[in-house]
């Protein structure tokens, strides 16, 4: 999980939780990223990460990602990554993916994603992020924490936005 903090530090130059920021300074490192862990799993926002095999898997997702795609953790878990998007919008996600691997991160990402119930959702101003150790590429992670939830098939009107 260290990675994932790191990466999104040094490429988009500030905390993913803010408040993880002020971490006491008598703490252990080890002490420190497990209460960085739990308080990921926790956040409102949605971050989940996959990672680098050629037909990526998810490697993680916090709580408002299984409760927001209608998975427990077991089945999120393992998933290929590329299932999170309906048969027509995965060639999109895809580009999306290769963008963030030139790019190191992009943010100002929104696209359609499904739940395992079948329920359709427009992700809005998530960003995405290469999870890199020691200068190696491990996986990429993503985090929003808007979305708006569409008709289940037709138009794609928003019935309702969630927000901060």
């Amino acid at each position: 999980m260290a990675a994932l903090f790191d990466s999104f530090r040094r490429r988009l130059g500030r905390e993913l939780i803010p408040a993880e920021s002020s971490i006491a300074t008598n703490e252990t490192s080890e002490s420190a990223a497990g209460r960085s862990r739990a308080a990921l799993d926790r956040w409102s926002a949605v971050v989940v990460a996959h990672d680098t095999r050629p037909d990526p898997v998810f490697v993680y997702a916090n709580q408002a990602a299984l409760a927001l795609w209608e998975m427990p953790a077991e089945t999120f878990l393992g998933m290929p990554s590329r299932l999170s998007a309906e048969p027509l919008h995965r060639d999109e996600r895809a580009r999306l993916m290769e963008r963030t691997k030139r790019m190191g991160f992009v943010d100002d990402y929104q696209g359609i994603r499904i739940s395992a119930t079948g329920r359709r959702f427009r992700i809005e101003q998530a960003i995405l992020w290469n999870i890199e150790l020691d200068g190696r590429l491990i996986g990429q992670a993503a985090t929003f924490d808007r979305w708006t939830p569409l008709a289940s098939s037709g138009p794609e009107a928003p019935s309702e936005t969630h927000a901060p």
